[in-house]
């Protein structure tokens, strides 16, 4: 396999090769494509020949590929094993009865694995990534360039070699290409190189000779790069399997990253797998010893295996976790990978910025001023000329500048003005420019962004109509000027421009952003939510801690907290961190909630030394900026309209940007959670009670203390009961509070609550001894079934006992489905005695006496329980 993947990588960087340096005439002929996109039959006929854009198969699988993952279960291998035993032995009864519980288990978890599998497929449609295509207009005849195409938003899936796309800053390589059109064009291919820096992309023709990395060509760009700057129009090349990254699908997988519950899963797993190994060898050896009947000891310990591993527990992980993500879909929470609901829950920081959540995310043009702070048209048309004519990053604040309403000459401005080229906006500029050429007579290069980034590279300014210096005092007004509208909660964005010869060509780079002339600014209001106040006390409430991560300047941060009810006494910002080591950083960001001016890489900072300090981190972020962050946090959340490199690093997806939302979702997140601990407590220290109960009567008593077909049959009831926990209520205060995996609470809470039933099961040994008479071989079916029915009725009770930290029935009641589940299946077992069946298997009717006493056992049995319930909270402080 290994021979064969490096012959296909060799095979395709000779394709790279010769791809780089063939002229676009030859490649649009290759695929059936024009300049102007490629005619839809002709897609047609490209996606049957090359397939769907996909790496891994997703198509949906059959049925029968979930039946078979169903069965791949140690526990099933283990009543496979009793089951040949039993029918080796004629004990077809006991057979009938093994064969029957593996298909139980096999059964309920096709059934939840084919559930779950479709749930997440559906939830996954939702929010699948786009991609931007170019196809042929009619209609388009005043485009004069390949970057003015008209583009279609279609699903990712659907490419096909021969599209012409478009990509620009935030978005993911969706195929193999080849750059028709660049524009300052920098690409991230840390998933392909593990190289963190940006490289940059050009469209020039490679030369013959060429680099021998496929990633180190110019003019290509590969599936799983992300544009970083800059923007580009490109033609597909290989999509899906074809692609380079598809060369190598044979060694890739879509293993994920075990969480913390996963972890603890598998170590309660295989805890009772290791006791089931110890405990069932030494039961045998007890009874073969004292009894002598080596075969019936054999079964008899094998059946003890069954009763000690949990068979459920896949079943009841999975079906939790499918009907949390169910419940999150009806209140707009997608859940892209089921396993982050249980991270969600155990979130207590959520790191967020402020735009869409704190906000309404509705950008309104206010104000357009000249320096003085008067209305200027000026300004205002700058501005829209500048928003116009980008075709790289375009935001919220460029839509209000095109739909502002008291620009009337728009039509008058495109007239008088051709593109002739675009400095695209980055993060570390914070300035995007446009140059456009005037009525034929000069170019004119209209700049936009932050004020400090804007101002640095302006030496002029436009006063009454003439031009003078920009010496320290204007430059001291227009801060002042800024400043005053920060603190009225505007955003503030300046406009400069610089008339440059015609000699200077049609190719502009940042370098070419000096001696600007100073025009204005346009302020820009983007409304609190009202919503925002309530959602933070409701998390505040649930104890997560929300800490606001913004871009912007202190001013507006603090303003818009404010206005939204959240008390905020200072800001931190990011030339402050910019000093601060790791331990100081470490205190400041337990200290305080609000931080400003933050670069992507010290929100990642931030949210990398808050998990240090042992929080659980949830960041909510839209923009590219946000993406190292959302990849470092415990849970990554984002929103159905991000940026494809915002969207594919979450793993939660809103479809609303609003923390009421969220809020619910994490409720969901810990309702999960609590049904899924309810199962593994119970029956971890319910299978560790009967270790202590089966060794000691196995060496008491001459015979069985219980058949093995009856413990199968107790076995099978309690395993159904539990399947209904996944729908059970959850008491409100445990959703107050998040909860990590505690492996050793786990264990604890095993060794202190399992043991209590077996005091009870010797206290029932002692009645069935002394009272009934229950001593010998003649009155053995007395003893099995007297503690098959005590068994039963405690191995019951404690689902409900230790569902809830309250008084059961009385504080906190479970959900009908428990209710009637425990109940059919308590009335079923009690019934058995009393049958043709249970006289069969070994059993016969307990006097009515017997009931009477096995009452008094069963009360204080639960007194036990709930007074050392009490004790264990007061002790440690938490109970599931």
């Amino acid at each position: 396999m290994k021979e064969k993947n490096v012959q296909q990588k060799h095979d395709y960087r000779k394709e790279i090769a010769n791809l780089a340096h063939t002229d676009l005439n030859s490649l649009y002929l290759r695929f059936g494509s024009t300049p102007q996109g490629m005619p839809e039959w002709q897609v047609e006929s490209n996606r049957a020949r090359y397939g769907l854009n996909t790496i891994f198969k997703k198509e949906r699988q059959p049925w029968y590929f979930f039946l078979f993952r169903s069965t791949r279960n140690p526990f099933n291998f283990v009543l496979l094993i009793l089951a040949l035993v039993a029918l080796v032995t004629r004990n077809y009864e006991g057979t009938v009865m093994i064969t029957a519980m593996v298909f139980l288990s096999v059964g309920i978890k096709f059934r939840e694995e084919l559930r779950s599998a479709r749930t997440e497929e559906s939830l996954k449609k939702l929010v699948s990534t786009k991609a931007l295509v170019i196809r042929p207009d009619t209609t388009a005849t005043s485009v004069t360039h390949v970057s003015e195409l008209p583009r279609t938003e279609i699903p990712l899936e659907e490419l096909v070699p021969g599209d012409l796309i478009y990509v620009s800053a935030g978005d993911m390589i969706p195929a193999d290409v080849r750059i028709i059109h660049a524009k300052t064009l920098f690409v991230n291919q840390s998933t392909l190189t593990g190289e963190s820096l940006p490289v940059e992309k050009q469209d020039s023709l490679t030369p013959h000779e060429g680099p021998q990395n496929e990633t180190d060509y110019e003019n290509i760009c590969l599936m799983g790069s992300t544009v970083a700057i800059g923007s580009a129009t490109a033609i597909v090349f290989a999509t899906g399997k074809n692609s380079y990254l598809g060369s190598m699908a044979d060694s890739l997988s879509e293993v994920r990253n075990q969480t913390s519950f996963d972890i603890g899963i598998n170590k309660v797993s295989w805890l009772l797998i290791r006791l089931m190994l110890v405990i069932s060898p030494l039961v045998f050896l007890i009874n073969g010893l004292m009894k002598g009947n080596w075969l019936e000891a054999l079964l008899f310990g094998l059946s003890v295996a069954v009763g000690l591993t949990p068979e459920m527990l896949p079943v009841v992980v999975t079906t939790n976790l499918a009907k949390g993500a169910i419940r999150m879909s009806k209140k707009k929470v997608i859940v892209r990978n089921l396993n982050s609901i249980q991270d969600l829950g155990a979130m207590d920081v959520l790191c967020t910025d402020k735009t869409g959540t704190l906000t309404e995310n509705r950008i309104v043009l206010i104000k357009h001023l000249d320096y003085q702070g008067k209305e200027s048209q000026n300004v205002l048309e700058l501005a829209f000329l500048n928003s116009f004519y980008q075709s790289g990053l375009r935001n919220s604040m460029d839509e209000a500048v095109l739909e502002n309403k008291e620009l009337i000459n728009k039509n008058e401005l495109e007239q008088k003005h051709i593109k002739l080229d675009e400095i695209p906006f980055d993060f570390e500029r914070r300035r995007m420019s446009v140059i456009l050429e005037k009525e034929h007579l000069t170019h004119l290069l209209v700049c936009k962004g932050a004020v400090d980034e804007v101002m640095e590279c302006c030496t002029q300014l436009s006063l009454n109509n003439g031009i003078v210096p920009l010496d320290e005092q204007y430059r001291l007004k227009i801060k002042k000027l800024a400043n005053a509208l920060n603190e009225d909660g505007m955003r503030v964005v300046v406009v400069a421009h610089a008339l440059l010869p015609v000699e200077h060509g049609n190719s502009y780079d940042p370098s070419d952003e000096k001696d600007l002339i100073f025009d204005g600014v346009v302020t820009f209001l983007d409304p609190p939510k009202q919503s925002a106040g309530k959602a933070i006390r409701e998390l505040q409430q649930n104890n997560i801690e929300v800490k606001v991560l913004t871009g912007d300047n202190e001013i507006i941060a603090k303003k818009v907290c404010q206005e939204v009810g959240y008390n905020v006494k200072e800001v931190i910002t990011g030339p402050q961190i910019a000093d601060m080591n790791d331990e100081l950083l470490s205190r400041t960001i337990q200290e305080y909630q609000v931080f400003a001016r933050l670069t992507p890489l010290q929100k990642e900072r931030i949210v990398k030394l808050l998990r240090k300090n042992g929080r659980t981190v949830g960041f909510l972020g839209d923009g590219i900026n946000d993406a190292p962050s959302l990849a470092q946090a415990d849970i990554g959340i984002s929103v159905d309209t991000a940026v494809d490199i915002a969207r594919e690093s979450a793993g939660i997806i809103l479809l609303e940007q609003d923390l009421t939302i969220l809020n619910a979702g994490v409720e969901e997140g810990r309702k999960t959670y609590a049904n899924t601990i309810k199962y593994i407590k119970c029956t971890a220290s319910s299978n560790f009670g009967n270790i202590f109960s089966l060794i000691g009567a196995s060496a008491l008593f001459p015979f069985l203390p219980m058949l093995p077909l009856q413990i199968l049959i107790l076995n099978l009831i309690y395993d159904i009961s539990q399947t209904a926990l996944p729908w059970d209520n959850v008491d409100e205060e445990f959703l107050r509070d998040p909860h990590k995996w505690d492996a050793s609470d786990i264990t604890r809470f095993i060794l202190f609550i399992g043991p209590i039933s077996s005091v009870f099961d010797y206290l029932t040994f002692f009645i069935l001894y002394k009272i009934f008479g229950a001593d010998n071989d003649a009155t053995q079916a007395t003893f099995q079934t007297g503690w098959f029915l005590e068994s039963l009725f405690t191995q019951t009770i404690i689902i409900q006992l230790l569902r809830t930290r309250k008084i059961p029935f009385i504080q906190s009641m479970p959900n009908k489905r428990v209710l009637i589940t425990s109940g059919v299946l308590l009335a079923t077992g009690l019934a058995i005695p009393f049958t043709w069946f249970g006289r069969n298997i070994g059993m016969h009717p307990m006097p009515a006496i017997y009931f009477v006493w096995m009452s008094g056992v069963i009360l204080m049995y639960c007194l036990s329980v709930q007074f050392a319930k009490r004790w264990y909270i007061n002790r440690f402080k938490k109970w599931l």
